[in-house]
This record gives structure tokens, C-alpha cells and sequence, in this order.
């Protein structure tokens, strides 16, 4: 996405007009699978504000790039962020970012580990944050520091491990990664796949524990997974699961 913006503001800048269909184009990019996954998890809704914050999540998987995706859990109710589904996304108004995204290669928790899973698995402990100052040098990534010690970060930030409620389990969904865009335009941290708060998010997506175990028991690095978040029109391309 971000080259087919630069492409038509450099045009912008040049005085001519952007190639007809160059928005749209630049938009689907965004969906796009990549062709080395075969897992994927769609979370969708009809609409980028859906009632009570909850969308449908529904589990793929495919043998090859040229094999179709069938499904492989039932699909679910998922919550989302309070600031809704957007395909623009800010630090701090709390909404689920659009797009297709990896999952991190370390899952976390306040919960014991749960086995059998195909990750690395951190048992959350005192200092263990997630840095969400749009400002630091870490910013948007795990971080851990001594127990008892304020880092300059934490007014921004979330000390994961005093939150049992969330974070029983959780995995991250790798948005602004890769490169991360901080400062003022960032367009946000941690965002997670963890544990159904009963309401809504702060932009993560949210399962009840069974089903999150089960999803995060599935996920194997070796199948590339990633996460697709949209619309029902933005991500009408993966095929419905059964009803």
C-alpha cells in the first residue's frame, strides 16, 4: 500500500492526474494473500462500525498457493476494537486495523503454558511490557525491565502482566511491523489475537479461552499464517465457511 501512495502523490506532485483505478488497485494490494500461506484466519463484518463490536471469525487452510481454502474451525463471534474497523488507523483510537498480517513468533500469557503449541511460549512475569510510546526507541515491541522499575515508556504502555483478564493467552497480530512507523503518525501498537473481554477492545480481536487455545494450537509457523481484517466486501474474495 504504501508504495502505490507514494507512486500517486510523486504523479500529484508532477502534475498529472494518478492512472485511472490506481486507488482501487492500491486497495486490494492490502487483501492480497501471500502466496507461501496456507493458514489464514478472516475476520469479518458487514460493515466497518458492526453491533456490540462483534465480527465473524473463521479459520482457513489450503495445501498449496493453487489449492482452494477450506475451512477448518466453525466460525465464531469475535469482538473489536471500541473505535471500530478502520482502514486507517491512529495511536490510541482504539480501533481494529484493515489489511492481512503475520503472526509474531512468540506467544504470551498470565496463564500456564498451554502445550502444544507451535511457538515459543512466554509465561508473562513483573516487568514485562509492551512498549506503545509512539516516541520510543522500542516502540511497538515487547519489552521487559526490572521488576518494580517505571520505564520511561509506561504512561503510554501496558504492563501485560497485571493483566490477567486479557492476557491469559494471547498472540500478536504483526500490524505497524516491519518497518514500524512511529511519531506522530503512527498508526498504533499491540495489536493481539487474546483472550473475549466481554466487550469491546482496544483494537485487538478477541476469542473465548477454549477457542483461542484451539486457534492458537493450530497456528504453525511452518504453514506461514496470517490474519486477514475487513469488511465483508474487502475480504469477499476468501470463500464463506458452512453455515
Amino acid at each position: 500500500m504504501a508504495a502505490g501512495v507514494l507512486a500517486v502523490a510523486a504523479l500529484a506532485c508532477a502534475g498529472r492526474p494518478a492512472p485511472a483505478g490506481a486507488a482501487p488497485r492500491a486497495q486490494h494490494a492490502r487483501f492480497a494473500i501471500p502466496a507461501s500461506a496456507r493458514q489464514l484466519v478472516v475476520v469479518s463484518s458487514p460493515t466497518y462500525d458492526p453491533a456490540n463490536y462483534l465480527a465473524k471469525f473463521q479459520s482457513f487452510r489450503r495445501a498449496n498457493a493453487s489449492s482452494p481454502w477450506k475451512p477448518v474451525f466453525p466460525a465464531w463471534q469475535t469482538e473489536i476494537g471500541s473505535g471500530h474497523i478502520v482502514d486507517v488507523r491512529r495511536e490510541g483510537d482504539h480501533a481494529t486495523p484493515t489489511g492481512v498480517f503475520s503472526f509474531g513468533r512468540t506467544m504470551y500469557g498470565n496463564g500456564a503454558d498451554p502445550g502444544e503449541i507451535h511457538e515459543a511460549y512466554h509465561h508473562l512475569v513483573c516487568g514485562d511490557w509492551w512498549d506503545e510510546d509512539p516516541y520510543s526507541d522500542q516502540y511497538n515491541r515487547f519489552v521487559h525491565v526490572a521488576c518494580g522499575t517505571t520505564p520511561s515508556f509506561a504512561a503510554w504502555s501496558e504492563a501485560l502482566w497485571t493483566d490477567t483478564k486479557s492476557y491469559r493467552y494471547f498472540a500478536v497480530i504483526d500490524f505497524n511491523d516491519n518497518p514500524t512507523v512511529a511519531g506522530l503518525h503512527a498508526p498504533g501498537s499491540g495489536i493481539f489475537l487474546h483472550t473475549w473481554m466481554y466487550g469491546p477492545t482496544q483494537g485487538c480481536i478477541a476469542l473465548p479461552v477454549p477457542k483461542l487455545l484451539e486457534v492458537l494450537r493450530w497456528l504453525d509457523p511452518a504453514d506461514h499464517p496470517v490474519i486477514e481484517i475487513g469488511t465483508r466486501a474487502e475480504v469477499g474474495h476468501v470463500p464463506p465457511a458452512p453455515a
